[in-house]
């Protein structure tokens, strides 16, 4: 599952039960409608998902705001819907529905056996057994959320939400502890980098004061319609829960992974060097690429995409005159100081130069803009420790913006030569338009529009970025040199990610390997690797789904020849959301196969 996906807290699992779908799911419908009880079932499913999920924002009435993804409630519950979902969907008729019902329906299929063949080969067991997560655990991702990122607080309802959330928390952070200690009796025990890493967020969090953290942010702003008397109240609150169960939580795993588990910690960083870690790698590729592509396959991919794109970045160190071979421009790169801005202020204005510049070549390439603003502010909490940033979309109401969260530490390694790429991949037209678009069509199933498969978003992104020179981009020859920097980084995860889970390769091979082939800084190389040894899997998907969409563009032009315009592309890519690698597949053939006419 993605970091979305870890869904959490012991708040309140009394509400567990209500998690169920329905016997016969669709029974509202009409019986011998298959849309009908298609649209009835998708909605429960989604109904049961957001009740799991810790970073939702719509919530059905009554669910509880936190349920512990460590759970064994957790857990059963989530078999549960997953095995009522493929038996109802085996009794509609998918020959029958439209053709986005059909995609719906693939993708829930898609979904439910995925989480169903983790169960049945243990691998849901095993991440059980070894949750932390420095990248993209609750840990991190909470406070980000808290701090008004995601989470509302517009209403007294929103802050006693935002209550029983950090007591939920507290409540994970107490669980953890206990798989951890599971997982060490039966051999199933994280590597000493990953409890490295966790101790250094956790030293970091307990360093702030309870009035400065994350978490106190909400209380330090209340809207008006609160009265004095309760917002002195919310305040104590909100004091007692982080001072009496979230930093003790922190504490606790500081001295439990401190005292304890560290010495019991793996030397070794790959999941192979973990007992069941080879079968919860292979179901983590799957999940991610949405493909049955084997490590070794996406290792040799890898390889030859490093190769092809070392020519390119030849070609541009020969152009700009540079006298060097490709390593010694990689460390001019890094060490120039012409490269770096040395102010947020400096950094956010380039981001706006260049989201203008971008705008008016869109329609060029796209029948369809997002209606929400983009924007791009400073990550919110532990810069120093965490990678470039990430993008968050906004509510679907067309107003709110979509969010670029960059990291404005360390400037020194923020190179200008990337803007223009980044900009383009999580931004316009990259993640903001492929997730806000879907969003924001509420015709919709909600399973289109809010499906998050890795490798269709971040295929995109990368997609997108590929766009550039045809949007008028990288006219300088240091920002195509800062896209080809960028696209090698992906192709080099594809040897890295199963170079340490699948072939043993050691963390100090990875970094010196990532080193050699990008400008990268070492800091941040550093940080990239320690992501791929905690998140396994995940950084495969990039290149994986770019390669593909590319590959439909080029069976789609060769195929409609004169009928093809690249804008109808885009919109047959897009209008449903981000689908599972092999549904996208089968969804542009079909388009194909109808002369490119609206399925």
């Amino acid at each position: 599952m993605s970091r979305r996906s870890m869904i959490g807290g012991s708040a309140a699992l009394c509400a567990l039960p209500a998690l169920a779908l329905p016997t016969g799911a669709g029974a509202g419908a009409t019986a011998t409608d298959p849309a009908a009880r298609l649209h009835a079932l998708l909605d429960e499913s989604a109904a049961a998902d957001q009740r799991l999920d810790p970073l939702s924002t719509t919530k059905p009435a009554g669910a509880a705001v936190f349920i512990d993804p460590l759970s064994d409630a957790y857990a059963t519950a989530l078999l549960g819907q997953k095995q009522r979902e493929m038996a109802t969907l085996a009794t509609i008729a998918r020959a029958r529905l439209g053709a986005d019902d059909r995609i719906a329906y693939d993708v829930l299929s898609y979904r439910a056996q995925q989480m169903l063949d983790t169960f049945a080969s243990g691998a849901f067991r095993t991440a059980q057994l070894a949750p932390l997560d420095p990248s993209f655990g609750l840990q991190v991702e909470l406070p980000d959320f808290v701090t008004g990122a995601g989470a509302p607080f517009a209403n007294e309802a929103d802050y006693e939400a935002g209550l029983a959330r950090l007591e939920g928390f507290a409540g994970h952070m107490d669980k953890t502890i206990e798989r951890l200690r599971e997982g060490r009796a039966l051999g199933v025990v994280q590597p000493q980098i990953i409890v490295a890493n966790m101790l250094r967020q956790v030293d970091a969090t307990l360093a702030v004061p309870v009035a400065d953290s994350a978490f106190f942010k909400a209380a330090r702003r209340f809207p008006d319609s609160l009265s004095q008397a309760r917002r002195a109240s919310l305040v104590k609150a909100y004091r007692e829960v982080i001072e009496q169960r979230v930093y003790p939580g922190y504490q606790s795993w500081r001295d439990y992974l401190r005292g304890t588990y560290l010495a019991h910690a793996t030397t070794a960083p790959g999941r192979w060097a973990m007992k069941g870690g080879q079968a919860l790698y292979a179901a983590e590729l799957s999940r991610h690429t949405t493909t049955q592509r084997s490590a070794e396959d996406i290792h040799t991919l890898g390889l030859l995409e490093v190769a092809r794109i070392r020519g390119e970045m030849e070609e541009v160190r020969s152009k700009v005159g540079f006298s060097g071979d490709l390593k010694a421009f990689f460390e001019h790169i890094r060490t120039d100081p012409q490269y770096y801005y040395k102010t947020p202020q400096q950094l956010l204005a380039r981001f706006k130069a260049i989201e203008a510049k971008i705008w008016p070549a869109i329609p060029k390439l796209f029948h369809d803009r997002p209606r929400a603003p983009f924007e791009v502010r400073p990550l919110p909490a532990l810069g120093d420790q965490r990678g470039t940033g990430y993008y968050r979309p906004g509510e679907p109401d067309g107003v709110s913006p979509g969010i670029l969260f960059f990291n404005m530490s360390m400037l020194s390694t923020r190179p200008i030569p990337t803007l223009e790429t980044l900009t383009l991949h999580e931004g316009i037209p990259g993640h903001h338009f492929q997730l806000t678009l879907a969003r924001e069509n509420t015709a919709l199933p909600a399973i289109l529009r809010n499906n998050m498969s890795t490798a269709f978003t971040e295929g995109w992104g990368l997609y997108a970025e590929s766009l550039g020179p045809e949007l008028g981009m990288f006219g300088d020859l240091m920002q195509w040199f800062g896209h080809l920097d960028m696209e090698i980084l992906r192709a080099i995860r594809l040897v890295v990610d199963t170079g340490l889970h699948e072939r043993r390769w050691d963390r100090d091979k990875a970094i010196a390997y990532m080193l050699d082939n990008s400008s990268m800084a070492p800091k941040d190389v550093a940080v990239e690797i320690d992501r791929y040894i905690a998140y396994p899997g995940q950084a495969c998907a990039y290149k994986i789904g770019e390669l593909k969409l590319r590959e439909l563009r080029e069976r789609s032009a060769a195929a409609l020849q004169a009928r093809f315009d690249v804008r109808d592309y885009h919109r047959e890519a897009l209008n449903t959301g981000a689908l599972p690698i092999d549904v996208l597949d089968t969804k542009i053939t079909a388009w194909i196969a109808s002369r490119g006419l609206a399925t």
